[in-house]
């Protein structure tokens, strides 16, 4: 890389071999080149699609250090300020060619500028994210928020309110058709969904554990026991579920778990669960972004196999 050595006088001596021991799921993400920098050994990471989110980003660069036992160090064609605030805040070396250089292990910084943005939306708002996956599950293409507001049963403000925030966010563009609005987007549902997770969040607020006797209502499995239903996985021993409210249970909820046969988990979402389900279970989408922070390897590779059939069958309705 010239421009390390260039601007700073580092030295970079690219390996041959093959890195072997990274997971499957971590090569189909990335292109990783062995580098030595001035003597020190070092893996160049080269996203194969869009930056996915910060946090899923550290963990895979985590595994790739662990196993390589050497600094992992991200590559990028462009960066935005908002994504360069967060890879600075975890401390997550990178260098964008003829931009900038973050090397922590290295003592280095170097800005030189950041891709211009629109400002910056500290969080996205549940009606925005709900219309998010609907839109996605609907194939993308074009799709009129009447439509989306009739099948989440949002009143004309919050479609409004919503359809502008993901527009303001660049998923999305709009556009009129009469009287109607319409949500359109260049990109393919599995593409939209990677762009966009860096704004999207965890749909659970918190959990609280019930006794089970407590459950009187019908509620959708969530967690484990519901990525149970989706993949290959075994079934939790502590059952999971969504709800849009908590308050019905009150002084007989805890917030850790006491006893596993008598008590189940129960999650307060940020929106309706039962909006984008079409079983028993919660929808796949939003229980992939509930479940992206867990690092058991075992959890990762069956919700990869369940975004994997999510993908397929979509793929199946727009062909």
């Amino acid at each position: 890389m010239e421009y390390l050595k260039s601007v700073l006088g580092i030295r970079v001596v690219y390996g041959d071999g093959e890195i072997v021991g990274v997971p499957n799921y971590i090569h189909a993400r990335y292109r990783l080149q062995e580098v030595s920098l001035d003597g020190k050994k070092a893996v160049f990471v080269y996203p194969k699609t869009e930056l996915e989110a910060i946090d899923v980003i550290k963990k895979h660069l985590k595994r790739i250090q662990e196993t390589t036992e050497a600094s992992a160090i991200l590559v990028l064609d462009h960066l935005t300020c908002r994504q360069k605030q967060y890879l600075l805040r975890d401390h997550i070396p990178f260098v964008v060619d003829g931009k900038q250089i973050y090397l922590p292990f290295m003592a280095v910084y170097l800005q030189q500028r950041a891709d211009s943005e629109k400002p910056e939306i500290t969080e996205i708002l549940p009606s925005a994210q709900l219309l998010f996956l609907y839109y996605v599950y609907h194939g993308c293409g074009e799709l009129l928020t009447s439509d989306a507001a009739e099948a989440l049963v949002f009143t004309a403000t919050s479609i409004s309110r919503a359809s502008r925030q993901l527009e303001d966010l660049g998923l999305v563009q709009t556009k009129k058709r009469g009287v109607q609005k319409v949500v359109y987007s260049e990109k393919n549902p599995r593409e939209l969904f990677e762009a966009a997770k860096g704004y999207l969040v965890n749909p659970v607020k918190r959990t609280i554990y019930v006794p089970k006797a407590e459950i009187r209502e019908k509620l959708l499995m969530s967690g484990y026991l519901a990525l149970s239903e989706y993949s290959m996985l075994n079934p939790p021993a502590v059952e999971c579920y969504a709800a849009k409210s908590i308050t019905a249970w009150g002084k007989n909820a805890s917030g850790r778990l006491q006893n596993s046969e008598d008590q189940c988990a129960v999650e307060l979402w940020r929106y309706d669960p039962g909006k984008l389900s079409n079983g028993e279970s919660v929808d796949r989408l939003s229980l992939a972004l509930a479940l992206r922070e867990d690092t058991d390897e075992r959890i990762e590779e069956a919700v990869e196999e369940m975004l994997a059939d999510v993908w397929r069958e979509i793929d199946g309705k727009r062909n």
